[in-house]
């Protein structure tokens, strides 16, 4: 069944008219062309789909997309402003807290909702926080100290 939904994406106001069986990523992906969230376990278990749904992190493939109806979403395309990164992206690139880069979106949201809520984040906290979003690369070490000097820079 068709149903139109509006919500804010990336700080712009949205009107979709969607297929209310979808997920959000799907959405994002096919309808959107915002590519950064990742079809990954397609469960919910990896992370590499996380987006940000009114403050909170949640896994966009799992996520039924009329659920945002009247909410804010930020996706990983929404997170530099007027060209600038944000410290948590900065600290990715700086520390190489990546490899392959296909789990890279749905880690920096996620350590994005938790340095918002938890600022001064000890590193036993970042490593919590961050211990649903699977790297298959072996980059988490990088991964927890980009996260730890965004959290001395924001």
């Amino acid at each position: 069944m068709q149903e139109t939904i509006n919500f804010t994406l990336n700080g712009k106001q949205t009107r979709l008219t969607v297929d209310s069986e979808e997920t959000l990523l799907w959405v994002l992906r096919t309808e959107l062309d915002l590519t950064g969230a990742k079809f990954g376990c397609g469960i919910g278990q990896c992370g590499s789909c996380t987006v940000v749904v009114d403050g909170e992190a949640v896994r966009s493939c799992q996520y039924p997309v009329t659920s945002v109806n009247g909410s804010t979403v930020l996706t990983i395309e929404g997170l530099e402003q007027n060209g600038k990164l944000h410290p948590i992206q900065e600290a990715f690139v700086q520390h190489g807290a990546f490899q392959c880069g296909f789990c890279t979106s749905g880690m920096i949201l996620q350590a994005y909702v938790l340095l918002t809520k938890y600022p001064d984040s000890p590193i036993k906290k970042i490593i919590a926080g961050l211990e649903g979003n699977l790297c298959r690369c072996g980059a988490h070490q990088r991964i927890v100290q980009a996260v730890e000097t965004a959290a001395s820079e924001m």
